[in-house]
């Protein structure tokens, strides 16, 4: 670091693998994806309205998503967040945009939910990619939204045979339309021999979410939406045929709440604290690459996993030629460390040795909300809050999707119901045990997929 504490040089790809990190190198920890983002001034000086139609807890996509309905339809509505708007994961994630169908094989799906239901399920996982795809159309937010296709690598031979034939239920089922890729022609969907064959969706997408983001809270602005920063909510109570919303800065009385805070959800409203576990997600990113290099590694330019149990995902940078490379948070260290990200740098390194000397340049981390069966849920909780939380990893369209539908249900319009509204939503097991488990579990699965277990 220089004295006025700039970064004064980033470490190779190499270097932060093995953890040979210079004292004058470091990362700039934060998303990569805020460099593109003026700065907008803080609303926290903002009053609290004494009253309103609808208090949203969080302002990620859920939040903003069920904003823009309920602006449209009239209502007046308020987003408390407790940091920056948009500070939490939907600022931080790869930019990934799917239809959620990647969670469970076809056949287990059917195998847990009845083929009824999992056709059902799956069908609304397009509808989800297809929403955010015509919203962001209508509301012309300018996010680098493309629908470039995702190549999912085979780690092993049986996975890519257990692959194929998933993507042939998957388009019996749901219409999900994909092509295999073998070993022999892998080479045309990326610059790696490390895999055996993959799998492609070519509707799935990729976009921007700093500028996704930053477009959603500028439409709610326009609509007249109030957002209130550095605003936490400290209680929610029942009264007087609505709530009473206690916060940092003041109360206000609202007719119904929406709780879309997922990975970031505490035991505000214990009977959801209880249902989520949040796990920590990490990011990298790569200065830019020589063309004849990002072209040769990313000759499609798609967005990218694997079949790992504890899978990496990587895609190029929408706005420049970097490669962005994600995976699950370093154990050893905090997000201000160089040695947090190495296992990244690793992965990297293994599936392209050609980056070993690409200097790395951001880094940092998010949390992902999971639910104790999986799939993401909404509804009403018993308390009388409205509630979309839980995806698992896979939530830019999935929170877009269910934020459009819970405020749909909150106005009481059948468009909002979902396939997803009659699951039973499973608190963990000793909730305060599992959340401590989740770094012990990953090391498990971690030795099942090198040892193939």
């Amino acid at each position: 670091m220089s004295a006025s504490g700039e970064v004064s040089d980033h470490p190779s790809a190499v270097e932060l693998a093995t953890g040979k990190v210079h004292a004058a190198q470091a990362l700039h920890y934060r998303p990569y994806w805020w460099d593109a983002l003026s700065e907008r001034p803080s609303h926290s000086e903002k009053p609290v309205p004494r009253h309103c139609d609808v208090a949203i807890i969080g302002s990620g996509f859920t939040g903003l998503s069920a904003a823009l309905t309920l602006l449209k339809n009239g209502r007046q509505v308020v987003l408390f967040e407790r940091d920056r708007a948009g500070y939490g994961a939907s600022t931080r994630n790869g930019g990934q945009v799917g239809s959620g169908n990647q969670k469970f094989r076809v056949k287990k799906l059917i195998a847990l939910r009845g083929r009824k239901k999992a056709e059902d399920m799956l069908r609304e996982g397009t509808r989800m990619l297809d929403y955010i795809a015509e919203l962001i159309a209508d509301e012309k937010i300018d996010c680098y939204f493309r629908r470039c296709g995702r190549f999912r690598a085979a780690i092993r031979p049986e996975h890519y045979e257990a692959m194929a034939a998933d993507m042939q239920d998957l388009k019996e089922i749901a219409g999900v339309e994909s092509f295999m890729v073998p070993k022999s022609e892998q080479s045309s969907e990326i610059g790696s021999d490390v895999f055996f064959g993959g799998s492609v969706l070519p509707n799935d997408a990729s976009l921007h979410p700093g500028l996704y983001h930053a477009g959603l809270l500028e439409r709610i602005q326009g609509a007249g939406g109030s957002i209130l920063d550095h605003t936490p909510v400290t209680a929610i109570t029942a009264a007087n045929g609505g709530f009473n919303i206690r916060t940092s800065a003041g109360e206000c009385f609202a007719r119904n709440v929406i709780i879309a805070t997922n990975g970031y959800t505490n035991g505000l409203v214990p009977e959801l604290g209880r249902r989520i576990v949040s796990i920590g997600s990490a990011i990298i990113a790569t200065d830019e690459l020589p063309e004849a290099l990002f072209n040769r590694l990313l000759p499609n330019n798609r967005v990218y996993g694997n079949t790992n149990r504890v899978f990496y995902y990587f895609r190029g940078a929408p706005d420049a030629r970097r490669i962005l490379w994600g995976g699950r948070i370093g154990r050893l260290a905090s997000d201000r460390s160089p040695v947090a990200y190495r296992h990244l740098a690793r992965d990297m390194l293994a599936v392209f040795p050609d980056l070993k000397d690409v200097r790395v340049t951001h880094g940092w981390d998010g949390l992902i909300g999971y639910t104790f069966d999986e799939v993401p849920h909404l509804g009403r909780a018993a308390s009388g809050v409205h509630y979309a939380v839980g995806y698992c990893g896979t939530g830019v369209s999935r929170a877009t999707y269910f934020g459009n539908k819970i405020a749909l249900q909150v106005l009481g319009k059948s468009e909002g119901q979902t396939a997803f509204d009659d699951l039973t939503f499973p608190a963990f097991p000793a909730h305060p045990i599992a959340k401590r488990a989740v770094p012990t579990v990953e090391t498990w699965y971690r030795f099942r997929d090198a040892t193939n277990i």
